[in-house]
């Protein structure tokens, strides 16, 4: 069976459907749908998330996708050769429906996954936004943001930041 099918979307591309399926999630399961539906969804919205904290300067670097790319292959069993694809399509969707998507996709996210599978995801979110050794203030603000869109707890975000605490700028101003 299609996973458009499954998720009543076969036929009707306009249509939402009622289990709050985005436009964003719908457009990269398309490009997954010989994957199990559960693992596709989780997959999209996985990478809509990381392709959040990568944009959030309004430019996503080669370092950024290159980590993006990795980090979904690893983190959700996606065969490497289409990570590139989700990833780009995941950037796409980030560029042309940002400010409408974000939080759908993530509290799409947080109703599929496990606290196991959210925390890993923030260290995940973390580590997109270190791509190029600088955690901005602004980076650290998304995945702050994102965290509790998760319904994560504050110690969880701040022992995850811990984790990448040689990146944060804000603690390389006093260095120089």
């Amino acid at each position: 069976m299609s996973i458009l099918k499954f998720l009543g979307l076969a036929g009707n591309p306009g249509h939402t459907s009622h289990s709050g399926e985005t436009d964003t999630v719908r457009k990269i399961v398309q490009k997954l749908d010989s994957l199990p539906e559960d693992q596709a969804r989780y997959i999209a919205a996985f990478a809509y998330l990381l392709s959040r904290v990568a944009r959030t300067d309004l430019h996503v670097s080669p370092e950024e996708t290159a980590a993006m790319e990795r980090i979904v292959v690893t983190q959700s069993g996606l065969p490497e050769e289409l990570a590139p694809l989700v990833v780009q399509i995941a950037k796409s969707q980030n560029l042309l429906f940002g400010a409408t998507e974000d939080w759908l996709v993530t509290r799409e996210f947080e109703h599929m996954s496990t606290r196991e599978q959210k925390l890993a995801a923030l260290d995940c979110l973390f580590a997109v936004a270190a791509a190029d050794n600088n955690i901005t203030s602004e980076e650290d603000h998304v995945v702050k943001q994102i965290s509790e869109e998760l319904k994560l707890y504050h110690s969880d975000y701040i022992a995850a930041r811990l984790r990448f605490k040689e990146h944060l700028a804000v603690l390389k101003l006093g260095k120089s």
